[in-house]
């Protein structure tokens, strides 16, 4: 029997984990024991889907009669309550979660035992935080949950995890404890099979809006927190690059010794497990090395991307590496486009090139799904090898892995695809983390149409903290099979290249970022005689809109096309608007508090950082994507664009998807947002 089955409340829940019997013993509860029933304050299922990374939970106890999960408390319910209360009230506001959780305001835990139907919502969480992401704690007496703060009000959780919060140990008496630090951000926590451990991740509040994790571990029974995996600054190649994903719901070993995740690695997403005992990281995945490139770029174009902002004053908000406050520079020069040579030579990349073949056939992408009594099941892809699902016992002596595959892909496509390692220039160091280098992916078709050179579609990722992988995409993929090469970039700032990488973007972006892009693309053209330097076109969304609208205004007669999702145009104009008003002050370098209030030098700081600057320089046809439900990035961000563009009789096109938010996400908006890209690119490359 399933909670739906009942008074079908709006679940926040996870995919449903088999019953078994885990996580320690203890008697079940009682009925009773669960506090008064209150099911009319259990909305019905609106848009549950969106808030399960979020919020989700849903935990069996250990006599597997009694179900564990997270809803949202209905509306109308707390309406009915202001009304009978006072009138005056019944139009008051309900603030919510943000982007793609705007039915979402308070999540409240709930116990549906099986064979009744009773439904107990649990009291006692205090009523400053949101709880989520709930298990049975051991015995069966109590939950563990992780608790957001929603005071003085609530900021976008989505794809945020510097968002204050709390480890917590309800009882089913109401009592309620904390389990772990004030003043950080907790998710994911995790309970051992044997019931005596509980691994957690931990970051920092407020900074990167994603960031390279801690792996804690406490003990239940004596209370003791230790650090099992510590926060990466600066990895050195081909080692641990650090933890950058939440962990799957179940993770451990089946002897409660070994911890086993997924994460970014420089260009590609890795298997690791951790040892409790030794704290050694190790890798767990067959996949060949990737085909790496480096490519030093100290003598690279004679047209180089705007300076790296001189950074001076220091932020008080961010310990240990606290990012500098950017001091204003005049808008950068738009040089020429004759490029210098390159290093190293061409010969060096054909032959690196043409033994892609057996290369293609690894991996770039681990995702671990599951482990369950040490059989491990992941999910491995690659740009030309669609999803695959493998699996694998895991070693008790650390020794090797033998994967099998338990579903091939329908198809695979001959795609060739090479990992690359760019550096910054002298002159695009940034003085505060120097020595940094980045990354780019790039994937190439099989075959040219009548051997012509390849035009390059230069995709960049959003965040601007998240990772370009080299794992399938249906973009990328369609796009290789219409015959063109696309060039995805790790720009400094991406996960899987250190904290320091991600640090380092602070205070940098529209300066720092565009020049790594630039680079990077720079870096391929000189490299690849069969990349066609005539043809470039740049897409991307959110952060990889507002680095595209930048390319095509810094670099004017550089890029034939660009196609932009819900890009920020206007950072200044944004900050009043996004329900992430914090990233509008860090992302140029300025502390925040829940306190702040625009000033004009911050306002001038933002809009000196933005693409509308660099307006009268953009030449190249624009396909603009926007979403009118969109809350991270408002609409009228590509509004303000589209009006400037027409002012000027610069080429320009709107898409409008009126039921869409930030991420284009529906499945009609993906197909017709891929249809007009491609259209797009034919018609101006």
């Amino acid at each position: 029997m399933c909670a739906s089955e009942r008074r079908d409340p709006q679940l926040l829940l996870s995919s449903p984990e088999p019953a078994r019997r885990h996580q320690g013993g203890g008697s079940p509860p009682a009925p009773g024991d669960l506090g008064r029933a209150r099911p009319a304050e259990v909305s019905e299922p609106d848009s549950a889907q969106q808030a399960r990374a979020s919020f989700g939970a849903l935990s069996w106890s250990h006599c597997e009669n009694w179900l564990l999960y997270v809803a949202e408390r209905s509306r109308s319910a707390a309406k009915a309550e202001r009304e009978s209360a006072w009138p005056k009230d019944r139009s008051v506001y309900c603030e919510d979660w943000g982007e793609a959780l705007s039915n979402k305001s308070t999540p409240v835990l709930c116990v549906l035992h099986l064979q009744s139907g009773a439904l107990r919502v649990l009291d006692g969480v205090p009523a400053e935080v949101s709880p989520g992401q709930a298990l049975w704690a051991p015995g069966g007496q109590a939950v563990i949950f992780v608790g957001w703060y929603h005071e003085p009000f609530r900021l976008g959780l989505k794809f945020c995890s510097n968002r204050r919060s709390v480890l917590w140990r309800l009882d089913l008496e109401g009592h309620c404890e904390r389990l772990s630090g004030e003043n950080l951000a907790v998710s994911s926590p995790r309970l051992s099979p044997d019931g005596s451990l509980l691994v957690y991740l931990q970051a920092q509040v407020f900074g990167p809006h994603n960031q390279c994790f801690s792996l804690q571990m406490l003990d239940l029974k004596s209370s003791q927190t230790s650090t099992l995996v510590d926060v990466v600054h600066r990895p050195k190649t081909g080692e641990f690059a650090g933890l950058y994903e939440a962990l799957p719901a179940h993770c451990w070993s089946a002897d409660s010794q070994r911890v086993l995740f997924s994460s970014a690695c420089r260009n590609r997403k890795d298997l690791f497990v951790v040892d409790r005992a030794s704290r050694e990281v190790r890798s767990l995945s067959d996949s060949k090395p990737l085909p790496v490139h480096p490519l030093s770029s100290s003598q690279s174009f004679l047209f180089p991307p705007p300076p790296t902002p001189h950074l001076s004053t220091p932020v008080h908000f961010w310990p240990p590496h606290p990012p500098p406050s950017p001091a204003p520079l005049p808008p950068p020069p738009f040089p020429s486009l004759e490029p210098a040579p390159l290093s190293p030579p061409l010969d060096a990349f054909k032959t690196h090139v043409e033994g892609l073949s057996e290369e293609n056939q690894a991996f770039g992408s681990w995702k671990l799904l599951t482990v369950q009594n040490d059989v491990m099941v992941v999910c491995c892809s690659s740009p030309c090898t669609p999803p695959t699902l493998r699996a694998a016992v895991l070693p008790t002596d650390g020794g090797s892995v033998t994967w099998r595959t338990l579903q091939e892909p329908l198809r695979t496509f001959d795609f060739q695809w090479s990992s690359l390692d760019v550096e910054p220039g002298p002159d695009e160091e940034n003085r505060h983390y120097a020595g940094l280098d980045f990354g780019a992916i790039l994937v190439k078709p099989s075959r040219t149409v009548r051997d012509e050179k390849s035009p390059l579609v230069v995709f960049i990722h959003g965040g601007p903290h998240s990772q370009a992988a080299a794992e399938w995409s249906c973009i990328t993929a369609g796009l290789a099979a219409l015959h063109f090469a696309v060039l995805m970039v790790n720009y400094r700032g991406s996960t899987g290249f250190g904290q320091d990488s991600i640090l380092s973007l602070l205070g940098g972006i529209g300066r720092q970022d565009v020049s790594d892009v630039q680079r990077a693309v720079l870096t391929a053209l000189h490299s690849d005689p069969t990349l066609d330097a005539k043809r470039v076109a740049v897409i991307g969304g959110s952060h990889g809109g507002f680095l595209s609208c930048h390319l095509v205004g810094q670099y004017p007669n550089f890029y034939g096309a660009c196609v932009a999702r819900n890009p920020v145009i206007n950072a200044a104009t944004l900050v009043g608007t996004s329900d992430i008003v914090d990233w509008r002050y860090t992302s140029v370098g300025l502390p925040y508090s829940y306190t702040q209030t625009p000033t004009a030098e911050a306002l001038a700081t933002m809009l000196e950082r933005s693409p509308i600057t660099h307006v009268d320089q953009i030449s190249a046809p624009v396909l603009l994507m926007l979403g009118g439900r969109d809350r991270r990035v408002s609409p009228h961000q590509g509004l303000e664009l589209h009006k400037a563009l027409k002012s000027r009789a610069s080429p320009v096109r709107l898409l409008w998807f009126p039921e869409d938010g930030h991420s284009l996400s529906r499945v009609e908006t993906q197909a017709d947002c891929f249809l007009n890209t491609v259209l797009w690119l034919q018609q101006h490359l």
